[in-house]
């Protein structure tokens, strides 16, 4: 299997140029210009400080060597250290200011690259991987920064390059000609390295999100690893995707880590053939000792800059395929689109779809022409098998998905037209695994409403079967739930989650209700949490439960994305027709009755 395979890019993942790359990182550096400026003074600064030290102390040799005495040497030395430590303040003050810099722009781009993320539909969390794109927020946009600090370096070295080789040809141009004739060539050769390290590089970005990704959906799944002893098989999937990931970066490695080797060779014959004809024109009078001494204590200080720029295209490469990755994320185009951002005042809850069409892939149509309408505060129960277009129907009221034709008015009008952020505040959803954030039950069911006082939410909770559900709890409202709610009961988690939205007080009220079975001691003060929501709220409920279908005004029956019965459960009971029989199949093992009839039968055959 090929060591690159499985890498490929993702469905939003776009090519930009070098060109478009550094306007658009240019564009997080311009708040900071007069940071940016300061930098650029100390690089300067520095640099001409740098070139000048080799011209003081080829000047000194040159007075030494006419008459060398102790006051001058003692003078030289004072002047040499004087530069050192002017070059090391700089470079300490350059290096603050340029780490604040670039903190800075880090912070914006991970800001960014999460808003876009989390204001992203859900379409996107089903098509994508979590795991890779946490890699983009936090791996690459650190990798970014280091190379950011690498560029920094660079340029200062590139200045001084600059003007020690100006400087240098007022001393012997034929000599510095010498010291630039392998430049090209150097810069030639780096440049080859330019593609192959491009792609290794984004490659290696790649596995790091798939590394990222294994490692996140194997703790998530860890309890259902456990249960079906799979810890093996989780670790061999992870080992195997931790392989690929050091295969790419030993080749990553390899890439880089020749490009100074080649480098340092060729800056090796320069410098010799340099020693050579100077010491030969020196020898010859042609020039002085000191000004040979100079081309000599230079050339360290020309290669090693020259080495770095030229193989900073190779580094370079690292840097704009982070930023690249993280510009696609944040770039990504969603697929629900709004047409007007109006305001959403408090709705009655009237929902209508007139003619939907829904597909997720062209190959996956789940609506047709598909028209409903729910009256306002009317509670109406979605039945049906898997794969019906229940969650569908909820999810694009939601306006979690966009949907091809037709139209979903909300109060007579398109959602489409809404502002999202207002829509969205007037719905309470609560999906078939409900989810808790880390903190304590009173955190999770002040959610929504984060100024609401623990009295608030207490006398809130003891509607619910007096409150009795509290009594269950270790530490009451103040009870650690633990990650995503584990520390507690599925019954519990979804008493917390219906109070989360009873305080929330919503105008349309969405459940996917839970097909975990709980004890009659719950689910009896489920169904008064439920009741309490119910008569505020246009509800729709994809039903589970037999007392959850009957509670409601109106039961919808689907079958492959359409309507073929309505009514109450009596009414369609009476039918003796499709919802009659999956009544019998999902919902009369709920029923007291069946279960006392069921007894008794056992009874008179005993």
């Amino acid at each position: 299997m090929s060591l690159f395979y499985g890498l490929d890019t993702e469905a939003y993942d776009r090519a930009y140029s070098d060109r478009e790359l550094i306007r658009r990182i240019a564009s997080y550096f311009a708040p900071h210009g007069h940071r940016v400026v300061t930098v650029a003074l100390l690089i300067t600064t520095i640099a001409t400080a740098g070139a000048a030290q080799p011209f003081v102390v080829a000047r000194g040799v040159d007075v030494l060597t006419e008459s060398p005495t102790l006051a001058l040497l003692l003078s030289l030395v004072a002047l040499v250290l004087a530069i050192g430590i002017f070059t090391w303040g700089g470079n300490w003050m350059r290096r603050r200011l340029t780490a604040r810099v670039i903190g800075d722009v880090v912070l914006a781009l991970r800001r960014d690259a999460f808003q876009s993320s989390v204001q992203h539909d859900m379409s996107f969390f089903d098509e994508f991987q979590s795991g890779r794109i946490i890699s983009r927020i936090t791996s690459d946009t650190q990798e970014f920064s280091q190379v950011v600090l690498l560029v920094t370096d660079l340029i200062g070295q590139l200045m001084l390059v600059v003007i020690l080789v100006a400087a240098l040809f007022t001393v012997s141009w034929q000599l510095t000609l010498m010291l630039l004739a392998l430049a090209p060539l150097v810069t030639l050769m780096a440049a080859g390295f330019r593609r192959i390290a491009r792609y290794v590089t984004r490659r290696g970005f790649r596995v790091l999100a798939e590394v990222n990704a294994a490692i996140q959906e194997a703790v998530t799944g860890i309890s259902v690893a456990k249960n079906f002893r799979q810890e093996g098989a989780i670790y061999a999937a992870f080992a195997q995707v931790n392989r690929q990931s050091y295969g790419i970066n030993l080749w990553r490695g390899f890439v880089l880590s020749n490009v100074f080797p080649v480098l340092n060779v060729l800056a090796g014959i320069g410098t010799a053939a340099l020693v050579y004809w100077g010491g030969l024109t020196a020898a010859l009078g042609g020039i002085s000792v000191g000004s040979w001494y100079l081309f000599i204590i230079s050339v360290d200080r020309f290669w090693f800059p020259m080495i770095n720029v030229a193989a900073f295209w190779s580094q370079f490469q690292t840097g704009l395929s982070a930023a690249e990755r993280v510009f696609a994320l944040i770039d990504a185009e969603p697929t629900v689109r709004q047409r007007g951002r109006r305001p959403v005042k408090r709705l009655r809850g009237e929902i209508r779809f007139d003619r939907v069409s829904f597909r997720y892939t062209a190959q996956e149509q789940v609506l047709k022409d598909f028209s409903l309408h729910i009256a306002p505060g009317e509670s109406v129960a979605l039945v049906g098998h898997t794969g019906a277009g229940k969650t569908s129907i909820v999810k694009l009221i939601a306006r979690f998905y966009e949907f091809q034709g037709g139209r979903i008015t909300v109060d007579g009008q398109d959602i489409r037209t809404f502002d999202l952020h207002s829509y969205r505040r007037q719905l309470g959803i609560v999906s078939q695994m409900p989810f808790l954030f880390s903190g304590t039950v009173a955190d999770n069911i002040r959610y929504a409403r984060p100024n609401l006082t623990d009295a608030e939410i207490e006398a809130m909770a003891r509607r619910i079967g007096g409150g009795e559900w509290l009594e269950t709890l270790p530490a009451g409202l103040h009870t650690d739930v633990g990650e995503r709610g584990t520390r507690l009961s599925m019954g519990q988690r979804q008493l917390v989650a219906l109070m989360r939205v009873l305080v929330q007080a919503p105008a349309i009220f969405i459940l996917d209700e839970a097909t975990a079975s709980v004890d009659p001691f719950t689910e009896s003060q489920i169904q008064e949490a439920m009741d309490l929501i119910l008569q505020r709220s246009t509800s729709i409920l994809i039903a589970h439960r037999l007392s959850t279908v009957r509670a409601v005004d109106r039961i919808i029956v689907l079958e492959q994305g359409r309507i073929i019965e309505e009514g109450d459960h009596e009414t369609l009971m009476a039918r003796g027709g499709y919802y009659a029989e999956l009544y019998d199949t999902y919902f009369r093992h709920q029923s007291l009755d069946y279960v006392e009839q069921v007894g008794m039968r056992r009874s008179l055959n005993v």
